[in-house]
């Protein structure tokens, strides 16, 4: 049978770092630190795999599972000299989820298990610290009350603040054990009350319980969310790790605490963390407490006054540099750490890669470069590709006037403007309806995760840097300021006050995460600086890529700023969009509503000049680099009104009658127009068309290329080819028109003639239409649509459940559908591939921009991908990262 549980503590380990799919991200990094003899309290892991047994079994651990489990904890026992349930001498356990990948504040924890009405008796005597034992019995019925029971922690935290109103004290710490034993009862009534049975006293069915809720966690809908954020698949469930409790509130010689071996915000090489004395893990996590700074730098830099760990615990603090130090040597990245101080003595919790900023993850990857802990090609994977849309926006304009309402601390950089809201279910509602938002909470919860998502910012009243706020919005590129304790929500009104001011909800606020400013209305911004650490990822990225990256631009602005992004081309030219320039629209309408040939071609001549210089202002941008110009593709009625305003003016417009334009409008209505008379099909009913686009594109190559002496290469793209015969006789048109304009001209260019790939007949004929293209280009946007049967424009209301219940495994829209619209893609190569040796193959749909669309790509070997402007870094490192796992 396959080992379901592994120990680890004692100097000894059932497993290390490498075998995260099977113990998990968490239980791994205990195994491995455990056996480089750092010290962590013993525990067991249980196997990512019985996370699917436990759900097959209707929620039900297996029989020898249990048994294992067993035999496990008398492991720990041994190591511990403490035992389970014992009524002198308790072990106490943590029960904790770890899944392949961090989730933070995801999945479910409960801590000092194994305490009831006997065994909290045990600890205070055996500590000595009654007041001790008390806390943590009140901390355990709370958790296990939330995460097992499924009570509202609600409950449990309003006692606690009657309790501590009642004392006359702020911090919990303020209670003494006689205040603590009173809260146990409460507590202890609430559940009852609440579930019609007592807490549950016995030791192991809390276990049981425990490990239970950690797997149920794993189906929550917050983690299903943010599975479907991050693209982790169901089925890798999650591991659960059973640890001896080590204990961070005995008193003013313990605390707890986590720390990152360099700067998660800016990747800056200095150890950031917080800290909190007399404290559990969750009361830093939680931001139930503002804990302390971990370096006295750290606390001079913010200005705060209580002490930091280096100076109120300086001889722990400088073990725990060691630790640092060997972690970040040994896993060669950046790690998030945490850890425990009992009573003097340091124990580490946890390590991993830590979650950061996308320009902390390019500062970290080329210092470590620098540093020889890494190779440029680790560099350049290191760094998620799709986190780059993070820098390549605007920020926040120092120059600007700024009206400063409150300051928080700088969570996660970044800066965003937006509407208040003041819950994650309006945050989404509204950000749905296209209006962007800031999300502002007292703190927020693992429950916040689709509003945080939705958000274009986060403010939170309470928390520290390393906050569920803070560290999930890290994680999500969302600019985040944490911790503004000046900040008063109403929930009741929908108002905040700050200040002696009060902003209701839908008033507007900009948050700046890079100072932790939170300012009243919108700031003015700047556009991004892309030398320095992005410009030496750039180079490296590019040294190890096969694929050309191009844009998808048919504005000479948006061309700019692709070159400026490292475009190597153009590889979609949308003429269309150009026709619906105010100067043109008049002469398009005029050239559709044409009765005949003549009346058409009169228009067309009109809108000759304005596409000649369309087309030569691109050329000149893209100066020696390959342009593909996609004829028009849309149908006619797009560019015509549809109601009685729209008929008048398009009437005084042209100069036609009103009835005229009506009924012109009528003739050219369409049913299903996505399926209708558009593409290739206006070149082939009515060639005026595609003939005046063509001269138009030619005469624009000639002028540049006299004009710069450079070659212009364009690249004529023929849309919603279906079968050969149709691409035989446009590409007549197009080889006539460039053959007059070269004899007129005195100057012969090269250029091509290609095709766009967006139709599952023509992929399946592609040997044929191979035979009269020189490139295919796949519009993977209408392959998706026309092999799937579904419309981008209305799949958003349906394809969420799909992806969840795993019908598709991510929107096809935005994640090319390898088995389907992948596989006729990789057809088509082929069979392109096997009549012409040399065909160019490249992707013009959003998926040119998909990292994982890219790589699909790379597989394939086809030439180039090509996506918005504001895309091509991202292509461009994602083309790096493919080669390189391609080998």
């Amino acid at each position: 049978m396959t080992k379901s549980v592994f120990k680890f503590g004692g100097g000894t380990a059932e497993g290390d770092a490498k075998q995260k799919e099977l113990l998990g991200g968490k239980g791994a990094n205990l195994a491995e630190m455990a056996g480089i003899g750092l010290p962590v309290p013993p525990g067991l892991t249980i196997a990512t795999h019985v996370c699917a047994a436990y759900y097959d079994a209707g929620g039900k651990l297996p029989d020898e599972v249990a048994r294992d489990v067993l035999e496990a904890l008398a492991f720990v026992e041994g190591v511990t000299g403490k035992h389970f349930g014992d009524a002198s001498n308790p072990l106490l356990v943590s029960v904790r989820s770890g899944a392949r990948v961090s989730m933070p504040g995801m999945m479910d924890t409960v801590l000092n298990l194994g305490l009831n009405d006997v065994t909290v008796e045990g600890l205070a005597t055996a500590s000595g610290n009654e007041r001790f034992a008390w806390d943590s019995y009140r901390r355990f019925i709370q958790m296990y009350g939330d995460v097992v029971l499924g009570l509202d922690h609600y409950l449990f935290e309003d006692a606690l603040e009657i309790a501590k109103e009642d004392k006359g004290v702020t911090q919990d710490t303020g209670l003494d054990a006689g205040d603590l034993k009173a809260l146990v009862g409460r507590y202890k009534a609430i559940v009852e009350q609440a579930l019609g049975w007592p807490f549950p006293q016995d030791p192991h069915e809390q276990l049981w319980g425990a490990i239970g809720a950690v797997f149920g966690s794993w189906r929550s809908d917050r983690a299903r969310t943010y599975r479907r954020l991050n693209d982790i698949p169901e089925s890798w469930g999650t591991a659960v790790n059973v640890q001896a409790m080590v204990f961070g509130n005995l008193g003013d010689t313990s605390a707890t605490g986590v720390a990152f071996t360099r700067d998660p915000s800016t990747g800056e090489k200095a150890w950031y963390g917080e800290y909190l004395i007399n404290a559990q893990g969750e009361d830093v996590v939680a931001g139930i407490r503002t804990p302390q700074y971990l370096t006295k730098a750290a606390r001079e830099k913010a200005g705060a006054k209580a002490a930091s760990m280096e100076e109120a615990m300086g001889q722990v603090f400088t073990e725990l540099g060691r630790v640092f130090d060997l972690l970040e040597g040994h896993y060669r990245d950046m790690q998030d750490i945490e850890f425990t101080v009992e009573d003097g003595r340091l124990w580490m919790l946890q390590t991993r890669s830590g979650k950061r900023t996308a320009k902390a993850a390019l500062k970290i990857a080329v210092d470590m470069v620098a540093e020889g802990l890494i190779s440029e090609a680790e560099a350049v994977l290191r760094v998620e590709a799709a986190a780059l849309d993070q820098l390549l926006h605007p920020t926040l304009d120092p120059k600007a006037p700024r009206d400063v309402i409150a300051r928080g601390l700088p969570a996660s950089p970044g800066a965003a403007s937006g509407a208040v809201v003041f819950d994650s279910d309006t945050a989404e509602q509204k950000a749905r309806a296209g209006e962007a938002v800031i999300l502002v909470r007292t703190e927020t919860s693992p429950e916040d995760i689709h509003g945080m998502h939705a958000a274009r910012g986060i403010l939170t009243a309470r928390g520290g840097m390393t906050s569920h706020a803070a560290v999930v919005a890290r994680g999500m590129g969302r600019p985040c300021v944490s911790g503004a304790g000046s900040i008063s929500i109403d929930m009741a009104t929908r108002a905040m006050s700050c200040g002696g001011r009060r902003i209701v909800e839908g008033e507007r606020i900009t948050l700046d995460g890079a100072t932790g400013d939170v300012m009243l209305g919108e700031v003015a911004t700047v556009e991004p600086d892309l030398s320095g650490d992005f410009g030496a990822l750039m180079v490296w990225a590019d040294k190890h890529r096969r694929l050309k990256v191009r844009t998808n631009a048919e504005t000479p602005a948006d061309c700019r700023v692709a070159r400026q992004f490292g475009a190597e081309g153009i590889g979609l030219c949308r003429t269309e969009h150009m026709f619906f320039e105010p100067s043109r629209i008049t002469a398009v309408r005029r050239m559709i509503l044409a009765e005949d040939t003549a009346g058409r071609a009169a228009a067309l001549a009109e809108l000759l000049p304005e596409q000649r210089a369309d087309f030569a202002e691109i050329f000149r941008v893209m100066a020696g680099l390959p342009v593909t110009i996609r004829l028009l593709d849309p149908p006619l009625h797009e560019f015509l009104p549809h109601d009685d305003a729209g008929f008048a003016e398009v009437a005084a417009a042209t100069g036609l009658a009103e009835s005229l334009v009506r009924r012109r409008i009528g003739e050219l209505h369409e049913f299903n127009p996505m399926l209708g008379h558009r593409g290739c099909r206006l070149g082939i009913t009515y060639p005026e068309i595609y003939a005046m686009q063509a001269r138009a594109i030619f005469e624009a190559a000639v002028l540049v290329a006299q004009e710069t002496g450079e070659a212009v290469v364009p690249e004529v793209m023929v849309p919603l080819v279906a079968t050969p015969r149709e691409l035989e006789i446009t590409k007549a048109v197009i080889d006539a028109e460039a053959a007059t304009v070269f004899a007129e001209t005195g100057t012969t260019l090269e250029y091509l003639v290609g095709t766009m790939i967006e139709l599952p007949r023509a992929a399946l004929r592609a040997a044929e239409i191979a035979d009269h293209a020189q490139f295919f280009s796949f519009g993977t946007n209408d392959l998706t649509q026309t092999t799937l049967g579904i419309s981008r424009d209305d799949a958003a209301r349906f394809l969420g459940p799909y992806v969840e219940q795993g019908i598709y495994p991510k929107d096809p829209f935005v994640s090319i559908d390898e088995d389907g619209v992948g596989e006729l893609v990789s057809l088509a190569a082929e069979r392109g591939r096997g009549v012409k040796l040399g065909l160019k193959l490249g992707i013009c749909g959003e998926h040119g921009g998909d990292p994982a669309s890219i790589a699909f790509c790379e597989r394939l070997e086809l030439d180039y991908v090509s996506c918005s402007p504001y895309r091509v870094p991202i292509a461009r490192l994602a083309a790096a990262q493919a080669a390189l796992k391609r080998g």
